[in-house]
């Protein structure tokens, strides 16, 4: 399971799984999904930091209607989702991206949008950035925060470690490549970008907005950048305003089993929506 992963959204989504399991049997009851106590066995889920805390709240909801199913939760990012899955240790992953051509022979299930937040310290005077002077911090062309309107103070590069897939978005909107990248720090789930964030008044990373926007109503100090003038937010991740934004997908392999295809649907249901929108993630209409 992930450790202190976006805290506060993983805690509201655990609340009172008690007072709903009624609730959820009766609606789950209404679509394609098994009768409750129908079904048995573990599920694994690997991958994504981004997506895991909402999966285990899922897992836990989805476990209180099928009593016989445990649902186990591990983050390791997008690349290991997709490659447990092949190899058969998992059976659905976690990837925060869209599958790319050389991935058709797995079927993504979508379960939300995500944008990718520009983070700084609070402290950190900086009005917003844009995707050349974003593009000019990470490839080390500009490296004091006065180049950008911000104070006289060398810039801390903290980027995300290969196997990310917020590193393949990140870099993949500013056009470079990861070979190119000028990093101080180089950090794996999003907490980590956050605290690595947070302790250092000079750093500049990029992080989950949903993660972000938890740690921002946590009082970490940190602050989200708006980018090419538009707010970093959940919001305008929603309306299609914001320029980085990404697909939170589902992963299976061929054989997916019975109790598989059941969660996935739990997942992708109306009962998951309000789940969704607690961990700040935009959830999908078009199922």
């Amino acid at each position: 399971m992930p450790g202190r992963a976006r805290r506060r959204g993983a805690a509201r989504i655990l609340a009172g799984l008690g007072a709903v399991a009624a609730g959820l049997l009766t609606a789950a009851c209404g679509r394609d999904v098994p009768a409750a106590g129908a079904i048995s066995g573990t599920i694994t889920v690997t991958g994504s930091s981004t997506i895991a805390p909402l999966m285990v709240g899922l897992g836990a909801r989805f476990e209180q209607f099928h009593p016989g199913v445990r649902v186990n939760v591990e983050t390791g990012g997008s690349a290991r989702g997709i490659i447990d899955v092949r190899s058969g240790l998992a059976h659905i992953g976690m990837v925060s991206r869209a599958l790319r051509p050389e991935e058709r022979d797995l079927t993504a299930h979508l379960l939300a949008r995500d944008g990718v937040a520009v983070i700084v310290h609070a402290e950190t005077r900086v009005g917003q950035i844009d995707r050349e002077d974003l593009a000019g911090i990470f490839t080390g062309r500009i490296t004091n925060w006065r180049d950008v309107g911000g104070p006289d103070r060398a810039i801390t590069v903290v980027t995300k470690a290969e196997g990310r897939s917020t590193l393949e978005v990140f870099n993949g909107y500013l056009g470079i490549a990861a070979q190119d990248v000028k990093a101080s720090v180089v950090i794996g789930d999003n907490q980590q970008g956050i605290k690595s964030v947070a302790s250092m008044p000079a750093a500049i990373g990029y992080v989950s907005i949903g993660s972000a926007e938890s740690a921002v109503a946590e009082g970490v100090a940190i602050r989200l950048l708006p980018l090419n003038g538009v707010p970093a937010s959940s919001a305008r991740v929603a309306d299609g305003s914001f320029p980085l934004s990404r697909e939170l997908n589902l992963v299976t392999g061929p054989a997916a089993d019975l109790r598989v295809q059941a969660f996935i649907s739990y997942c992708r249901s109306a009962d998951a929506r309000p789940l969704i929108e607690d961990a700040a993630f935009v959830p999908v209409d078009d199922r």
